[in-house]
């Protein structure tokens, strides 16, 4: 069947001039929608007993309940309880009431059980093939729903240029989707050190369908154990809750000129940030090889703090043809440098490799 995309982009921009928060009478509230990913016969992922559908929610309502504090604020969400919501609905019901935002709450996951961190997808096109299984994948949900075709107009989150249809919907507001995503990861790393993955454009129904600001945060990996176990724990969802609830605040602050305190300053869950372990820094035995872990190379002399190499400590450097290689961690054994390697690579450096040095 041929997709009319032309057909599809009118109806579109028909709905967005009439429906828009732009064309439309300011609301007195700032309206946020809050979509917990999945529910219902659709669990999402699910990695060590811990199940993103029921992680989603949890983390979703606590965001709700933080911003509910703030009195000119009002929380919408697409569900409260353990239902399926089809995707064409979840946008449905932030257009309907001319939203100011719309959050999407997800957790991540692969089959290399080593990847951990954040990340925080906006609308638009990538043309990296990893983003564009996320995009797949968090799209694919459409294919358990009834009408699929009157739905979405022929919309097949199997078919890469399904995805390119996407990417004509959402340039009115991206660049404050941008803003939001950035203080989102932010407030993860600077608050909790939570490992960035960085904000991504990509092509997914639910924020494009929206017409107005919109994320899609994934908290992490399920896939990693010890990530799945805090986004599973009260603490680690209270924590990430807090930070998206202040992220949203902040802005809303930056938009809409509200100062003064927001009533979330005093309901601040008491954070123990997660803390990346010291490299090995064990005695090396002289005369023995000394193994490191070459993490980049680049022309610039950059200050070896852990918040320059993604959170990772016992960093050192040699100089040479003109280019800084930056080491993480030194042993005399093989075996932890193949571990110290791994470490790197789930810190979020894919091209680290093991060398000997002098």
């Amino acid at each position: 069947m041929k997709i009319n995309y032309y057909g599809f982009f009118l109806i579109f921009i028909t709905t967005f001039l009439t429906q828009s928060p732009a064309f439309a009478q300011a609301s007195e509230k700032f309206t946020i929608i809050l979509d917990a990913g999945h529910g219902g016969k659709d669990p999402g992922n699910s990695y060590h007993g811990f199940t993103e559908k029921d992680i989603a929610l949890k983390t979703t309502l606590k965001v709700g309940g933080f911003l509910n504090k703030i009195a000119d604020v009002e929380v919408i969400y697409t569900r409260t309880t353990d239902v399926f919501i089809e995707l064409v609905n979840r946008p449905k019901v932030a257009n309907k009431v001319n939203a100011n935002l719309f959050v999407s709450i997800h957790c991540n996951s692969v089959r290399n059980y080593q990847p951990y961190g954040t990340e925080t997808f906006v609308m638009g096109l990538s043309r990296t093939d990893l983003n564009l299984e996320v995009a797949k994948k968090e799209n694919s949900v459409i294919l358990l729903e009834d009408n699929i075709k009157d739905n979405y107009q022929g919309f097949d989150p199997n078919k890469p240029e399904s995805l390119i249809g996407l990417t004509m919907m959402q340039e009115e507001n991206l660049n404050n989707s941008i803003i939001l995503a950035n203080e989102v990861q932010n407030n993860f790393t600077n608050n909790l050190q939570r490992n960035s993955r960085g904000i991504k454009q990509q092509p997914l129904w639910v924020l494009d369908a929206a017409y107005m600001p919109s994320v899609l945060i994934e908290l992490g990996f399920l896939s990693n154990r010890e990530e799945g176990e805090y986004l599973n724990s009260e603490e680690g969802q209270d924590q990430m809750a807090f930070q998206i609830a202040s992220a949203i605040v902040q802005y809303k602050n930056k938009f809409y000129g509200t100062e003064g305190p927001t009533g979330l300053e005093s309901s601040a869950p008491k954070i123990t940030p997660r803390q990346i372990p010291a490299a090995t820094t064990a005695t090396l035995v002289p005369g023995a090889p000394i193994y490191k872990v070459q993490l980049m190379a680049s022309e610039k002399n950059i200050a070896m703090i852990p918040s320059n190499f993604k959170g990772l400590n016992s960093i050192s450097n040699t100089y040479d043809s003109q280019l800084y290689r930056y080491m993480y961690g030194e042993t005399n054994s093989e075996e932890e440098a193949q571990r110290l390697e791994k470490e790197a690579k789930s810190a979020g450096f894919p091209d680290a490799f093991v060398t000997t040095v002098n």
